[in-house]
């Protein structure tokens, strides 16, 4: 089936879903479950160009409070163009309201149920979905674009912001996009806070590290996520730490700096005592922006992009370096010199043998190598379409269906899902000569076979997960650095968007993009996606870093994806699809 149409400056390969009724044995979990889902039945194309999705969006909380007005670098608001093709008004859009990432309780009345608006994560095994989009609904479209503030960085998403005027801040407004911007391209930059549904700006803060992913997330324990940055004021590689209230008002910044401009910011409670720390470049900090320790080597031109993980299984979190990990008291986890850390280093963790401890995937250099939890050597392949670019950061997703997480990454000419002995599922060519740009994957349909999308120099590719076939191809223009597209249900009307930055190089296009299905019938993601390393059991939907981290190796088995929200609440995985 061919559907023709004519959408914003994207190029489209149509899936048509054939809906097919059957029962299988079992699933990804360990129950058989009886339900209808999707399945893939081939692929057309169509092509399109240029795009105007109409005027300024008017919907949604506008505006600077006082504290952003004191933190802000003196960017005017005017300087950031937006054009939106608007969106509903309130959470829901009348067909499908929004699922919270929380349960469902019964009301005080018995008139029915509520929803809470805090927000828990998964214990123990995580169900499959149940939700499923109707038949043909990837028909993707722009909602909203912003120039004028063109991003080297993963845009986050975070609820900052009380659109609704309740008094509070929490899953019923509209959630934030966080781009940290740098139209330059000099390393100097400012952190914008756009609404999700109209991409009009609420705030700035800066000046900012442009290149250096921030991390939002409640760091203090009083209920409102802050922003976690750093600036490169006192030279490459030497970035002094900066916290911000949830509406820009600087909260403290660090004494001490931290190595590595190029890198990413991180929040765990390590330890378990509630307090949450801060993974910085080569650094720790106490949420009070206190250093801790600082790990060996890491410093100048390496982009090191750590992450926390429960290693040895003693409940507590160790520090992810790749070649080396760390106890949260600085000591020693274990040591693997054998990987290079010339340029930069990507840990990404995930179970690929199945048993109940993690490995380590790294990606530096030319190399993909796969570590036990213990750090010794699994197995390691030389990426031969690496070359001067190298290989960098990863995703860990099923992207084929078969309730067996695979591992994603770019390389130079070459973007490849790897199966879990590092032997190839499915690759196709990319431009990328920095080879830092990364990628994600999330199920739109609930059909069980998910959807990769990959940014290199000039297009955002959606792929179909199981072969690599071309969904979706957007223009966009980068000089790849540490940016890759992220999915979320940024304007909370229960269907997942994509938003995806643009740089200063090539032909123009909008600094940012957010795409939709043009009748919103993707299926919902969570509303939150809060820094580089974002696994979903690392931040509550509502900015909450959980003081004892589910490992998420033993549930969805996922890093740098989203996850789907149940009706019922809680976070789920999809089911397989069918044959």
């Amino acid at each position: 089936m061919t559907i023709a149409a004519r959408t914003s400056g994207i190029e489209i390969r149509f899936r048509h879903a054939m809906m097919l009724s059957f029962v299988f044995a079992c699933g990804c979990g360990d129950e058989g479950h009886a339900g209808t889902f999707g399945t893939s039945q081939g692929s057309a194309e169509t092509t399109s160009s240029a795009v105007d999705t109409g005027g300024p969006g008017s919907s949604g909380a506008t505006g600077e409070s006082e504290g952003a007005e004191s933190a802000s670098s003196g960017t005017s608001q005017s300087e950031v163009s937006v054009t939106s093709s608007g969106g509903p008004e309130g959470p829901g859009d009348g067909t499908h309201g929004p699922r919270f990432d929380v349960a469902a309780n019964e009301s005080d009345d018995g008139g029915g149920t509520f929803w809470g608006c805090g927000a828990s994560m998964p214990g123990g095994d995580v169900e499959e979905c149940t939700n499923e989009a109707p038949s043909g609904s990837f028909e993707p479209d722009v909602q909203w674009t912003a120039d004028g503030i063109d991003s080297y960085v993963t845009p986050l998403v975070a609820n900052l912001t009380d659109d609704n005027g309740d008094g509070a801040i929490d899953l019923y407004d509209v959630p934030d996009v966080v781009i940290t911007a740098d139209p330059e391209g000099d390393g100097t930059g400012t952190i914008h806070v756009l609404d999700g549904r109209t991409g009009t700006s609420h705030f700035q803060v800066g000046p900012v590290a442009g290149w250096l992913t921030p991390a939002v997330g409640d760091i203090d324990n009083d209920g409102l996520p802050e922003i976690v940055s750093g600036d490169g004021l006192l030279g490459f590689g030497n970035t002094i730490l900066h916290a911000y209230e949830h509406d820009g008002t600087p909260k403290w910044t660090s004494s001490a700096a931290f190595g590595g401009s190029y890198t990413a910011t991180a929040l765990a409670d390590l330890d378990n005592d509630g307090d949450v720390e801060i993974l910085a470049g080569d650094s720790l900090y106490d949420h009070l922006g206190n250093k801790l320790w600082s790990a060996l080597g890491y410093g100048g031109i390496v982009i090191p992009v750590s992450t926390a993980a429960d290693l040895d299984g003693d409940g507590d979190l160790e520090v992810v370096f790749g070649d080396r990990g760390y106890h949260h008291d600085g000591t020693l986890s274990y040591e693997n010199l054998g990987i290079s850390t010339t340029l930069g280093i990507f840990p990404q963790i995930g179970n690929f043998d199945g048993d109940d401890d993690p490995e380590i995937v790294v990606g530096s250099g030319e190399n993909i190598t796969m570590l036990e939890h213990d750090g010794t050597l699994k197995v390691s392949i030389v990426v031969p379409d690496a070359g001067d670019a190298g290989v960098f950061a990863g995703t860990v997703h099923d992207f084929d269906g078969d309730c067996i997480s695979e591992f994603a990454t770019g390389a130079g000419t070459q973007y490849t899902v790897y199966k879990q002995d590092l032997s190839v599922l499915w690759s196709v060519p990319v431009n990328d000569a920095s080879g830092i740009a990364c990628s994600t994957a999330f199920d739109f349909l609930g059909d069980g076979v998910s959807e990769a999308m990959y940014a290199d120099e000039e297009w955002m590719f959606v792929f179909n997960g199981a072969d690599g076939k071309e969904f979706l191809k957007t223009a966009r223009r980068s000089g790849t650095a540490i940016e890759y597209p992220t999915v979320a249900d940024i304007d909370n009307d229960g269907s997942a968007e994509i938003v995806v930055v643009s740089n200063g190089f090539g032909p123009a296009s909008p600094s940012v993009q957010v795409i939709r299905d043009k009748e919103e019938r993707w299926i919902q993601a969570r509303r939150i996606w809060n820094q580089h390393t974002y696994h979903v059991t690392n931040v509550e939907e509502d900015g909450t870093i959980p003081q004892f981290e589910q490992p998420n190796w033993k549930t969805l088995n996922t890093f740098r994806t989203n996850a789907q929200i149940l009706e019922g609440g809680g976070v789920c995985r999809p089911p397989p699809p069918e044959g």
